[in-house]
């Protein structure tokens, strides 16, 4: 989404996910972590095959190991434009 709450990359699997991470940092950022921190990633596609043709932008979120977690298919997600929603946990003994 951007600032206003609207849909962004509307039809654009790959721009989507690139968001998604993008947002992802600057939150992990504001609270002093990055992606190495992140021990549960949970990825929501209305797409699958999309998703899976561009899982390998992954390989350059996490560097150093990637987190455990589920690559769920769904039906539908917040808005219809959406096609990938990504929920992360993290651990920082910072």
């Amino acid at each position: 989404m951007d600032d206003e709450g609207n849909a962004t990359a509307v039809g654009n699997f790959e721009q989507q996910m690139k968001n998604c991470y993008a947002d992802l940092e600057k939150i992990l950022k504001y609270y002093g972590c990055t992606f190495d921190d992140v021990i549960v990633e949970n990825v929501f596609t209305t797409n699958m095959p999309k998703f899976l043709e561009f899982a390998a932008y992954r390989n350059e979120i996490y560097t150093t190991q990637f987190p455990t977690g589920s690559w769920l298919g769904v039906k539908e997600l917040e808005l219809p434009e959406f096609m990938i929603e990504i929920e992360l946990e993290v651990y920082n003994v910072n």
